[in-house]
């Protein structure tokens, strides 16, 4: 188990299972030492400011991102080999009103601390959408930095 899910279980929190692509794409594209991790909506549906409040949007988003390290973990093996997290992009399904994507966001980009330190902090985008697929509260991508394996 490596030190990232070990921190995780001391957080109380697991990585779920891997869940493949929906459609014709990729859940990760390694270019050298770089991870494009694809985007993944959030298993909590509704729209944060209405239906939802900000405690559950955060919620949402610190939810998907443990769905992305899962793709990261079937992709690259070991959570350690993460350098550092380079970007997180994330989308909030807002009411109309909302204003507080950046701290919906939040979610993850805490626990991305929590987990890496230093490490985890990141550039980041936090924008509001009308809608997400599948009618998601949250959805992210992110691009990671990857310590050489040795292939």
């Amino acid at each position: 188990m490596s030190a990232i899910e070990r921190k995780l279980l001391a957080l109380g929190e697991e990585l779920p299972t891997a869940k493949a692509p929906v459609a014709n794409y990729l859940g990760c594209k390694r270019s050298g030492d770089i991870l494009y991790v694809s985007g993944r909506v959030s298993r909590v549906r509704g729209e944060v400011g209405s239906e939802l409040d900000l405690a559950e949007g955060q919620a949402a988003a610190r939810g998907a991102l443990l769905d992305l390290l899962a793709i990261v973990k079937s992709e690259i093996g070991d959570l350690d080999r993460i350098v550092s997290v380079e970007k997180l992009r994330g989308f909030v399904r807002s009411a109309p009103t909302f204003t507080e994507q950046p701290q919906v966001i939040d979610g993850a980009s805490d626990l991305l601390v929590e987990l890496l330190g230093e490490s985890g902090r990141h550039a980041r985008t936090a924008t509001g959408a009308a809608q997400l697929p599948f009618g998601a509260a949250v959805q992210l991508d992110m691009v990671l930095r990857l310590r050489d394996d040795g292939a």
